[in-house]
């Protein structure tokens, strides 16, 4: 039967229709036999054979006039069968109205309404049984090559998710998943089935229900849940070790035309935040950039690159994407170029921060509204061996662009800083809060709006752990941990961004913007959970190393200073800290001398003169680095 409905399949139209045809035509032979209770068609031959004339062209012309060979009959429903059942009707109703009409002119070719009748029974029952059966094929071969299929999956979620995932699987013969059964917290949902496959418990089951079913892969598909329950049950399927993925918002995706099963993909760190998302409220956050001129220092970069995605949605009058790694500022050049084409009006310019003759003639040909400030040397452990690439990066390169931005009435200027500002223990963040002190120092005396602001470590960003542990993973371990008592606060790109995007809309000048992060996150927990989400056990299938802090690394991070102090904002994620009063003329005078101290590379000299301007510094380098292996 295979190779046969094969055949059908590969020249589908002109093969259903001579298989139609071959059934309505025994129907008619059938209704002529029922009849006239005889095989032979003696006495009857003439208006047979006219009849049968007429029956072909009737049954020909609506067919087609329905499109009934325009379907994809394997794929067909209850919809599609009842629709060819009133094609099949209408043809008959057509056939015996060409017949009466006929018998009416001339009397032999007259038929008996009984056989009116029988055929539109029979004719009906074919076409629809003969579907049904083409239908069934499908599933049949569908079931064998799933029994071929590699991973047998478990479903969370019985609702408009897991219903899309089963329909597009069913339509891709060749997957790789055979969905076993589903899991669903909804009692009237249990016991259930959703395309052929049971609700078989809830999701305090999925452990019992994994090891019962032979379970190789679990599949999330629940979008509407609040953080608490998706943490939850995520921390759950962590627990089977067995391999666990997600699929993102299936409204988007329905929308988007995006196949479904291309979009499931790993469970990432940040579906276990445990807090609700920050997202960004374009409508009352992003009028301030519709129509003005932007620029992104470091626009290439992780943080940078998605401030040019998202700037670039909300309508500015011209973007310029600044950075000095022409690989990256290249590839972000491209994906704007390819997501809006002309509707989008930006350049990129290839500089530094540090050469202040390049941004003065960027900010003289352009009458740039807004700077977003991501540029910087950010990685901790290179900063600690260069401190001096540090300061003429990271502070006169900032020290530089603001005074440039102030000079040429910029309205809003926004730095990006980090926790590592806070009490910092690392040449890199020591720099990062001298520039915060040049932006608060601006925003008192410039008309420009001058602000920083302050979040954790950004999941996926250059430099972030959190590649690290997946690459660790893929080639099979050991992940290395810096300690087992390690804790970070943990954002998303989007949401540093979001954040960024709405400290501008706000600013009022010399205010740091804080993000409420949640509670931190041991790193050691962090590392667990990639590996259990990654179908592993954690310190048997992949070994956790403990290698002591680098340098300048501290356990825990903070985020405010111990003068700051907090001031809410309308935004209830959003804190601005208290300003920390401080003499402009000492700070220049001692910014003078680590200028001269960082390009004589005198490091020495310029972590004591950083030790000056920052007094909350406190290095930490030599004690950590060296603490040996630490065994779990």
């Amino acid at each position: 039967m295979f190779k046969i409905f094969n055949l059908i399949r590969s020249h589908r139209r002109p093969a259903l229709f001579f298989c139609d045809m071959l059934l309505w035509n025994l129907s008619y032979y059938i209704s002529f036999v029922f009849h006239l209770g005889r095989f032979s068609l003696e006495g009857a031959a003439m208006p047979f054979l006219t009849g049968l004339a007429a029956l072909n062209l009737s049954f020909a012309a609506v067919f087609c006039l329905f499109r009934l060979y325009n379907k994809m009959w394997r794929y067909a429903d209850t919809e599609d069968f009842f629709y060819a059942a009133i094609a099949s009707l209408a043809a008959n109703i057509v056939f015996m109205a060409s017949m009466i009409i006929t018998g009416s002119i001339n009397r032999s070719l007259a038929i008996h309404s009984s056989v009116y009748i029988i055929n539109a029974l029979m004719s009906t029952l074919f076409v629809i049984l003969f579907r049904i059966i083409y239908r069934l094929n499908k599933i049949l071969e569908r079931r064998n090559l799933a029994r071929k299929a590699k991973k047998r999956l478990m479903i969370v979620g019985a609702g408009e998710g897991a219903l899309s995932v089963l329909s597009e699987l069913s339509k891709t013969p060749g997957n790789e998943y055979i969905p076993v059964c589903i899991v669903d917290d909804n009692k009237e949902k249990l016991h259930r089935r959703i395309a052929g496959v049971p609700v078989a418990g809830t999701t305090y089951d999925i452990p019992e229900l994994c090891s019962k079913s032979g379970i190789e892969v679990i599949l999330f598909t629940i979008s509407q849940i609040s953080i608490n329950d998706k943490k939850r049950i995520l921390d759950t399927c962590a627990k089977t070790h067995l391999e666990v993925k997600i699929i993102p918002n299936i409204y988007n995706l329905m929308t988007s035309g995006v196949p479904i099963t291309s979009s499931i993909r790993n469970v990432e760190v940040d579906d276990l935040l445990g807090r609700e998302s920050v997202v960004f409220n374009t409508e009352k956050y992003g009028k301030y950039l519709v129509g003005q001129t932007v620029l992104v220092t470091g626009g290439g970069g992780s943080i940078g690159s998605e401030l040019c995605r998202q700037i670039a949605s909300l309508k500015p009058k011209h973007l310029i994407i600044l950075d000095i790694y022409e690989n990256n500022a290249y590839d972000i050049q491209q994906e704007l170029i390819r997501k809006h084409g002309s509707d989008l009006s930006f350049e990129v310019q290839i500089a530094s921060v540090r050469d202040k003759k390049k941004l003065e003639h960027i900010f003289k040909t352009h009458d740039i509204d807004v700077v977003f400030h991501a540029a910087a040397h950010k990685h901790v452990p290179l900063m600690e061996t260069n401190p001096e690439e540090a300061v003429k990066n990271n502070v006169f390169g900032t020290l530089k662009l603001v005074e440039v931005a102030d000079k040429y009435h910029v309205k809003n200027f926004v730095q990006i800083s980090t926790d590592k500002a806070v009490n910092p223990t690392n040449v890199m963040g020591a720099t990062k809060r001298i520039c915060e002190m040049l932006i608060q120092m601006m925003g008192r005396k410039s008309k420009t709006n001058f602000v920083a602001v302050r979040f954790g470590n950004v999941l996926g960003s250059n430099g972030s752990v959190i590649p690290l542990f997946k690459e660790q993973i893929r080639t099979g371990g050991p992940v290395t941990v810096t300690h087992p008592d390690i804790i970070r606060y943990f954002m998303t790109i989007p949401e540093a961004v979001s954040l960024v995007l709405t400290a501008g809309s706000i600013a009022k000048g010399g205010e740091i913007f804080i993000l409420d992060m949640g509670e931190p996150v041991k790193i050691k927990v962090l590392a667990e959970n990639l590996i259990r989400l990654s179908g592993y056990k954690p310190h048997e299938d992949i070994k956790i190393e403990y290698t002591g802090l680098r340098p300048g690394e501290k356990l825990y991070e903070e985020l405010l200073l111990n003068e700051e102090g907090i001031t809410k904002t309308d935004n209830k994620k959003i804190y601005i800290g208290k300003p920390i009063e401080f003499n402009n003329e000492a700070l220049f005078r001692h910014l003078k001398n680590l200028y001269y101290a960082a390009y004589k590379n005198d490091k020495d000299a310029v972590e004591s003169l950083i030790a000056e301007i920052v007094p909350t510094f406190k290095h930490a380098t030599n004690e950590n680095a060296e603490l040996p292996p630490i065994e779990e």
